[in-house]
């Protein structure tokens, strides 16, 4: 009896960790993200066709690309700021109401842009209403508060809450979605649900935290847009390279083409995560080993890097075998295209597990320069190869663009780390 309480009790202290917390609580976000959207693929194929389900998914992309702009870099400097000053409420007032204030004037303008896109340019076609319904998620993504839950270190809340959002759009789908026409109304279920949530979670910070909404301080978020410059610049950066490749097709493919790519595009960017999520993961102990004990983080980092290969490998060779199943699944019809793309695009979870030691090293060293360069080159880089492969090849040439660019990027980032600093290649590779 007591040897089982022995063993129970550090587990109780393990989950009770707050930096664990918040791991946890992260991953059940994106996990919960995941499910539904994997959940909707089938629903709305159904229901709106192939076509314009790759439509829906254009005009998400170009959302979600806004959204770089509507972040800021807000979501990395915001945690920080929110931690320092949990015992002050009054400061910790200040600089919610500023934070929340440049985001939505950000949203505002990220709308502007796109009704002037539309209604002024004429661009965006084939898919401009679809893309005028969608702004609401811009305010979706400007109201949640998902940084400051993480700076408080109080994920519970906010994870319930994001779940709660997806149900309801999942219902909305069911409920409302039930033709080609009614395309336009997908994304805005997804901002309205969201947005809606996230007015619940403000009226919860007011009034059971005590944290006051301010008139917004314009000198203060002119100085946190400047500050956030170089953050917002490497996420940009790293999206595009990352999700810019529905865009790009979209310059070349037909809608119905769209809908497929973007089927086995869904499924390979949850695999994607996965690497990601090592580096949230392994983030903080890896901190603190290197300033304490460099010997001793070369040794942690290897052993985590060479075990996340093999998952990597394993994740991949799954994807290509089962890709015939994967899309009978999602899209309940044989699609032989997205077969392809998915089989393709199989080998990018592995390639993308292969850069985890040199962005690591970069974090843990602060080396934010380094990280903007290797971002930009890496845009530059799929942008271009992107574009001339897609042009020659179609589908299959953006495929093919999107997996070179994961070794392309660890090229970078080992390149330029040997020539900011030898010892760190040498320590880790070594």
């Amino acid at each position: 009896m007591f040897e089982k309480l022995n063993l129970l009790i550090p587990f109780g202290n393990f989950i009770r960790n707050k930096s664990i917390q918040n791991f946890l609580f992260l991953a059940i976000i994106q996990s919960s993200n995941v499910l539904i959207s994997i959940i909707s693929m089938p629903l709305l194929i159904q229901s709106i066709g192939v076509d314009q389900f790759g439509l829906v998914n254009l005009a998400l992309s170009v959302i979600i690309l806004l959204n770089i702009l509507v972040g800021f870099g807000y979501n990395l400097s915001a945690p920080r700021e929110v931690a320092i000053l949990q015992g002050n409420k009054e400061a910790l007032s200040h600089v919610v109401s500023n934070v929340f204030s440049g985001k939505v004037l950000l949203a505002a303008i990220a709308a502007f842009l796109i009704l002037i896109g539309v209604f002024g340019f004429n661009l965006f076609e084939g898919y401009q209403m679809i893309l005028v319904f969608s702004v609401l998620l811009l305010f979706s993504e400007a109201t949640l508060p998902l940084w400051f839950f993480q700076g408080m270190e109080k994920m519970k809340l906010v994870s319930i809450a994001n779940i709660f959002s997806k149900l309801l759009f999942l219902m909305g789908i069911v409920l409302f979605i039930h033709s080609p026409e009614q395309s336009k109304w997908v994304n805005f279920l997804m901002g309205f649900f969201g947005l809606g949530i996230n007015l619940l979670l403000l009226v919860y910070i007011n009034s059971i935290l005590g944290i006051h909404f301010y008139r917004p301080e314009f000198s203060a978020i002119w100085k946190s847009l400047k500050d956030n410059a170089l953050l917002f610049l490497s996420n940009l950066a790293s999206h595009i390279s990352i999700n810019g490749g529905l865009i790009i097709l979209s310059f070349f493919s037909v809608a119905e083409t769209l809908g497929m790519y973007s089927l086995a595009e869904r499924v390979i960017m949850v695999l994607r995560m996965f690497p990601a999520l090592i580096i949230q993961a392994i983030f903080p102990n890896a901190s603190r080993l290197f300033k304490q004990d460099q010997a001793a983080f070369y040794v942690f980092l290897k052993r985590v890097y060479f075990r996340v290969l093999g998952i990597g490998a394993v994740i991949s060779t799954s994807a290509y075998f089962s890709a015939p199943f994967i899309i009978k699944v999602l899209s309940r019809s044989d699609l032989e295209e997205s077969v392809i793309y998915l089989q393709i695009l199989s080998i990018v979870p592995f390639l993308a597990c292969l850069n985890i030691g040199n962005i690591t090293i970069m974090l843990v060293s602060d080396l934010k320069q380094l990280l903007f360069r290797a971002s930009w080159m890496m845009c530059a880089y799929m942008v271009t190869v992107s574009l001339i492969l897609t042009s020659m090849l179609g589908a299959v040439g953006l495929c093919l663009a999107i997996a070179s660019t994961e070794i392309v990027v660890f090229l970078i980032c080992l390149v330029l780390l040997y020539r900011h600093n030898r010892t760190l290649v040498h320590g880790f590779y070594s």
